[in-house]
Formats: C-alpha cells, structure tokens, sequence
C-alpha cells in the first residue's frame, strides 16, 4: 500500500458564519457535548504544543479538566518539559481531533497558573494510585528502567498511606484564548474554517481558505 494513495471524503456535516456562535467559547462547548454524546474516543483529550528556549517545538497530549470564560485548563507536572517551556515562554497551542466528526478545533493564548486552591481540588479528587503518581514518577527525566516508577509509588504509598498531599512540583495551568479556530471537514477539500481574534475587547469571527 502506498500512504501518499489514503483518501478520505469529509461530508459528514457544514459549518457556516450563521450556523456557529458569535463566542469561540459557547461554539467550542456546543461541539465538544456534541462529540461526548457521540461516544468519540476520549473527546478529551487534546495537543497541547509549546516552544522551548531554543526555538524547537513539542507537542503532548493532555486532558482538558475544565473550561469557562477564564480558559481552558490542564493539569501536569511543573518540572516536565512542557513545565520547563511554558516557564520561559508562557504561549502555547491546543488542538483538538475529533476524527469521527471530521472535526478540528485550535486554540491559542497566553498560559498562567491556576490558583492553588483549584489544583488541590481537582489533585484531591483524583483516584489514590494517580496522587501517588504524581509522587511516583519524576516526568520528562531519565530512570533506569520502570522499576523505578514501581518502586517510588510503594515508597510514597507508604508514606502517605491514603492522604497524600498534593506535591509542590504539580498542578493546573489555564490558556486563556486569543485565538480559536473551528475546522470541519468537506467534500472536494473544499473544508469549512472558521476564525475568531480578538479585536478591541470582541471577537472577529471570519472565514479563512482551507
């Protein structure tokens, strides 16, 4: 089989300027309900992409845990690569991929931290062996091998027994948008994208070429 011979036609749905809403933010919620009801695979998750002190961008993927008109968050490890990155160039990009909708959407902006208040709540929420992980694995770094992993969750297993605390070096990060952008797929290549930017305190919303 010859990759470059994969073909696929989108026409599963349309996107128009008088169909979406004039906010990225409610049009972003009227399709991520839409691809939880469809029973996607994890509508969820999403890229997440930044941009380290010598220019060389990375990309992970993260689960969204919550959005509103602050932005959208994620929770990680400060100290992984992404921590490092987003310390010294606090931008970033997300995208979501929902295949089975012929969907895309992207989002820019600035990242801050959440409150601490936020990251205990949503840390304590989390099930044991993940608080334990957290403890558990140094990310982004080099180990021997995953009896390391294996053998940090017992030894903070043990420590905290079943109230560990949340760590210093975790917690929530929040990308406040600047930028949006709504992909949906169409026949001919001929695909649908929308773009909202700010402009003077409002959002432009207009059409650009796929």
């Amino acid at each position: 089989m010859n990759i470059a011979d994969l073909r696929k036609s989108y026409e599963k749905a349309e996107l128009s300027e008088d169909a979406s809403h004039a906010d990225p933010l409610q049009q972003f919620d009227r399709w991520l309900k839409e691809a939880i009801a469809a029973e996607v695979p994890e509508p969820n998750a999403m890229t997440l992409a930044t941009v380290g002190s010598d220019l060389r961008p990375s990309t992970r993927i993260v689960l969204i845990k919550g959005y509103d008109e602050r932005g959208i968050v994620w929770y990680t490890n400060y100290h992984s690569r992404k921590g490092r990155e987003l310390a010294g160039n606090p931008f970033a990009a997300l995208q979501f991929h929902w295949v089975e909708l012929e969907r895309v959407v992207r989002i820019e902006g600035r990242v801050e931290f959440t409150s601490a208040e936020e990251s205990d709540a949503y840390f304590h929420s989390r099930p044991l062996d993940s608080r334990i992980g957290a403890w558990a694995s140094p990310q982004s770094e080099v180990i021997e091998g995953r009896s390391v992993l294996v053998a940090n969750a017992a030894k903070y297993g043990a420590q905290f027994l079943l109230k560990p605390p949340r760590p210093p070096h975790w917690g929530g990060y929040r990308l406040v948008p600047d930028n949006w952008q709504f992909w949906q797929g169409r026949k001919s290549r001929l695909h649908d994208r929308l773009r909202y930017r700010q402009q003077a305190g409002a959002w432009v919303r207009e059409r650009l070429a796929p």
